[in-house]
């Protein structure tokens, strides 16, 4: 019988998962149907993107190495995809010397993800958008640091000392709470004094969490209080430019550091590779997950609008939305071959782990239209759990 080839597009959370779940059911339950299993993506390795502030804040290497992750059974290309040409089921791709080429497919999965949103360049400050920027980052705030330590000017060493994180999203939240912890820390191996780092998140809506209820924000605000973080509210920053932050209503703060974590945006590549995109960017796909008018095409993930059918609700684009997809979607693409009915999407149940630092965090989950919240130890826990989990290092 003919081998298929498989090619997913993409290893990020929803990529590896997908290759995951597609390799154990075809191997495990259908050696009718033989599969070769490519994975393509611009790099070796998974990116755990999620821990994108741990490099700003450590020297934590949040990368590993796809070998890692799949030894065995899993052809890796490393390269950028250019364009899809559906109706000859072969797609386009340049490798990592600059050489293009093209390979044919039977099945298809666009895990292609987001990216990072970034300030304009006349915005200045630092966005924490790659691996790159965040060693910028942390290079930064150590300079900050020593100088602090020589400086006289009561004034100036505050400014030095003071990081503002513009965005107060959940990267955000986590990057703040991050830095309240690591940078005190830092600040005492210089001998500074780690109550005088200030912190700041600057939030440009009235409140926290907006994907969930006002009093699990208000909570929230009181646990980064706790750690040590001030946080302010209807506060849009515009710009940095020479160590002032300025705001849209005019005012500005001296500061030593800005970092700007702006949210995602669906990349930007999807419609450049000929994928049908919504008016946002993201890729068009049914309640199975194929994507509109190109057959054998799939897609899931940050790069996919994903609706349940059942109530309308939209996925989150978070690692823990990719799971529970690229499991169903192993089964939809078994069932499209096998002519059968093909599972449809179903919502993942109402939840948010934050983390806050080393043994602190806050997890909130509606259930039954009730709303249960743990903090501390146990959401930490939770959180570490997800992280781990959706890079496959959990058991």
């Amino acid at each position: 019988m003919r081998t298929l080839t498989c090619v997913v597009i993409g290893a990020g959370y929803a990529g590896i998962h997908a290759v995951k779940e597609i390799r154990k059911l075809f191997k495990g339950q259908v050696s009718m149907y033989p599969l070769r299993l490519v994975l393509i993506d611009k790099n070796s390795f998974h990116l755990r993107k999620v821990l994108m502030f741990r490099p700003a804040v450590t020297n934590e290497d949040i990368r590993i190495p796809l070998t890692t992750l799949f030894p065995n059974g899993v052809e890796m290309v490393e390269a950028t995809v250019s364009n899809i040409i559906a109706e000859e089921k072969k797609l386009l791709y340049v490798d990592s010397l600059g050489a293009e080429n093209e390979l044919n497919y039977d099945l298809l999965v666009v895990t292609a993800g987001s990216v990072i949103r970034c300030p304009e360049p006349e915005q200045g400050g630092t966005a924490l958008t790659s691996l790159e920027n965040a060693q910028e980052i942390r290079s930064l705030w150590l300079t900050n640091l020593k100088q602090a330590a020589s400086e006289n000017k009561p004034r100036e060493r505050e400014r030095l000392m003071h990081v503002a994180i513009a965005g107060a999203g959940i990267s955000g939240i986590e990057t703040a709470a991050e830095f309240a912890y690591y940078a005190r820390k830092d600040a005492k191996q210089l001998g500074l004094d780690p109550q005088a780092v200030k912190i700041t998140l600057y939030n440009a809506h009235q409140r926290l969490f907006l994907d969930g209820p006002a009093k699990v924000g208000m909570k929230l605000d009181q646990l980064l209080q706790d750690i040590g973080i001030n946080t302010m509210h209807d506060k849009r920053v515009i710009k940095e430019k020479d160590g002032v932050v300025w705001f849209s209503n005019g005012e500005k703060q001296p500061i030593g550091l800005c970092i700007w974590t702006l949210g995602l945006l669906p990349n930007p590549m999807l419609s450049a590779m000929g994928l049908p995109v919504t008016t946002q960017g993201y890729v068009h796909v049914d309640v199975s997950y194929r994507v509109a008018d190109m057959t054998g095409v799939y897609s899931i993930g940050d790069c996919a609008r994903i609706v349940d059918p059942i109530n309308g609700h939209v996925d989150g684009k978070t690692c823990k939305e990719a799971i529970p997809q690229a499991a169903r979607l192993a089964r939809i693409m078994l069932a499209d071959l096998e002519g059968r009915q093909a599972p449809v999407h179903e919502s993942y149940m109402k939840s948010f782990s934050i983390g806050l630092g080393p043994d602190k965090g806050l997890t909130w989950v509606n259930k039954w239209g009730l709303d249960f919240v743990v903090t501390g130890k146990l959401s930490w826990k939770i959180k570490m759990y997800t992280w781990d989990t959706a890079s496959m290092l959990t058991n």
